[in-house]
């Protein structure tokens, strides 16, 4: 591992020279060397602006209207997209800079004190988030938290991936495979509806391999059978290239999201404003309790 002298960014490696590049603003993935059928390691994590790659907290996705009742409290949100709350406010964890508080070998850890009131959100908040890479190129993100006073928390990684490492300026022709029998529609300001609905007949069935294609994409995926245990759910590949992704994850949705062309991203979350549908599963967090979430992306060519 390497630390740049400010101390900002650092590198994981691996025995085969394979790498993740890791940065403190934000907590995160700013590159992902991986090899090609061929043996040739290239750089799969797409730069593409904003939150890209970062840590997203205190709550990925979207709070309808800036607000939620919780105990028979009412909290209003700092709000960023239409009135409302997107990826935890306008001062979300993407824009903060972590502290690195481990690193060793192949192992990263930063940390981020998030105080009560923050953007809104209740309750003193200690998160972690932890990547270790290893020789199987498999990226393992490992996220906790703990809290002094009840409130919701949703937290994922919004790294964008393009495994032809740049050769193609489109995902178009990456295909994908998601253990998701069901998705939540929204409304036109991408908010859910409370509805959980097969996606037999839509654009967002891919139950089966297929191409991505042109189409934009941006809806959460409810994975099939959810336990809360890690397993995997979904694989992306790029046939010209050989590279392929096995993503696994012990949350219950993914977000599949193509509005950038050149990237694809798949976060691992719970549902988008779990908070105001009491039919979607809890993210809570209380005091005495730990959050503890994971997810890992395995890359192999073939």
């Amino acid at each position: 591992m390497s630390v740049d002298p400010g101390g900002l960014r650092l590198r994981l490696t691996n025995a085969h020279g394979e790498w993740v590049d890791l940065e403190a603003l934000g907590a995160a993935i700013v590159g992902i060397g991986v090899r090609d059928r061929s043996g040739t390691i290239g750089d799969v994590a797409m730069r593409l602006g904003g939150s890209a790659g970062c840590t997203i907290g205190r709550y990925a996705n979207r709070i309808a209207n800036g607000r939620f009742t919780l105990d028979g409290r009412t909290y209003r949100l700092a709000t960023n997209e239409n009135g409302n709350t997107l990826h935890g406010g306008p001062d979300g964890f993407s824009k903060r800079t972590w502290r690195v508080v481990g690193n060793s070998g192949a192992v990263a850890t930063f940390a981020l004190t998030s105080p009560d009131g923050d953007q809104g959100f209740p309750g003193r908040l200690e998160c972690r988030v932890t990547y270790a890479f290893d020789a199987s190129a498999t990226l393992r993100i490992h996220y906790t938290a703990t809290t002094d006073a009840p409130t919701v928390l949703n937290l994922t990684n919004h790294v964008y991936l393009n495994l032809s490492a740049g050769a193609s300026a489109s995902i178009a022709s990456h295909f994908t495979r998601i253990d998701a029998s069901a998705y939540t529609p929204v409304d036109a300001a991408l908010i859910p509806t409370g509805a959980i609905a097969p996606v037999e007949s839509t654009a967002y069935d891919f139950r089966i391999r297929r191409a991505i294609g042109p189409e934009r994409v941006d809806v959460n995926l409810a994975l099939d059978d959810w336990t809360g245990e890690l397993r995997a759910v979904a694989w992306l590949d790029h046939p010209q290239s050989g590279r392929t992704l096995e993503l696994a994850t012990d949350q219950p949705g993914v977000q599949l999201f193509t509005g950038k062309p050149e990237g694809v991203a798949l976060e691992t979350q719970h549902f988008p404003d779990a908070p105001n549908h009491p039919n979607f599963r809890s993210t809570v967090l209380r005091p005495g309790q730990t959050f503890s979430s994971t997810t890992s992306l395995r890359f192999a060519p073939r």
